[in-house]
């Protein structure tokens, strides 16, 4: 049965205790502790002085992300089209307006109002690096990694050319964090590519009939069994990192690839075949 086929490139991640790709790959592998720690989001670089000075905490994860998954892969940011994945966007954000809202005084500053919108962090990415290839930006909820993958896939395919995943998240401050209890602020970001490079890290294949099916999530535990204990919960309370169990998948043995369940929309999940490569 034929199935789309890309190649990973590069990989970035900006989430509790990890700092980058190499780093979480050590953790994941057992080479060095977990040190759970609060998501360190570095200063959005390569924005000017004023978009630097108004960035959110969604907008420097994803962009730290990003720039590392084009370094890794070899690729100028510029160059790429890509596809931003949010469940909901800034929380900090939203939680301010929404206080703002019940006072008086209604009136919404701009960095505020356009900090807002669910395509804020793409925004910025194109401010940042001067991207001017197509942008996509979408939202599935918790299945959003997995929405994003999915639509990343098909264009890679579609159109031949590499394509750049952001997915990314901010958590909620109190009361509102009640109701979306999202840990920390956290984003994962991939280069994917339609053809095996000088260094690929894996090739991914998704059937073309047959890739959902009704099932469970490939939980972090069920790909790196001896990952400690807080990164597993963490994972389970961030959806942007439900995409980190493909990336464990892809430390694996060259040879020995794994079929990962991505998370999707309940009850079903998303079936992406993992091949190691490095």
């Amino acid at each position: 049965m034929s199935a789309l086929r890309v190649w990973i490139e590069g990989v970035g991640i900006v989430a509790p205790g990890l700092n980058d790709w190499p780093s979480a790959a050590a953790v994941l592998r057992g080479e060095q502790p977990y040190a759970a720690a609060p998501t360190a989001l570095p200063a959005p670089e390569l924005l000017p002085a004023a978009e630097r000075r108004r960035a959110s905490r969604i907008v420097k994860a994803t962009l730290a992300a990003g720039l590392q998954a084009c370094r890794q892969a070899g690729r100028e940011p510029a160059s790429l089209a890509n596809v931003f994945a949010s469940s909901g966007g800034d929380g900090h954000n939203c939680h301010a307006l929404c206080e703002l809202l019940a006072t008086g005084d209604r009136q919404i500053s701009p960095t505020r109002f356009h900090n807002s919108v669910h395509n804020a962090a793409s925004g910025y990415w194109s401010i940042a690096t001067g991207a001017t290839p197509a942008a996509q930006v979408l939202c599935a909820y918790d299945a959003s990694f997995g929405a994003g993958l999915l639509e990343a896939m098909v264009q890679v395919e579609a159109g031949g050319q590499p394509v750049l995943l952001v997915a990314g998240d901010s958590e909620y401050p109190p009361p509102l964090h009640a109701k979306r209890p999202i840990q920390d602020t956290a984003a994962l970001a991939l280069v994917l590519a339609p053809a095996p490079g000088a260094r690929p890290l894996a090739e991914l294949r998704l059937l073309r009939r047959g890739a959902f099916a009704d099932g469970v999530p490939t939980s972090l535990r069920d790909v790196a069994p001896g990952v400690d204990a807080a990164l597993a919960a963490g994972v389970a309370a961030m959806p942007s990192l439900s995409g980190l169990p493909l990336l464990a998948a892809l430390l694996g043995t060259p040879g020995q690839g794994r079929t990962v369940a991505v998370e999707y929309l309940p009850p079903q999940v998303l079936r992406v075949d993992v091949e190691p490569l490095a």
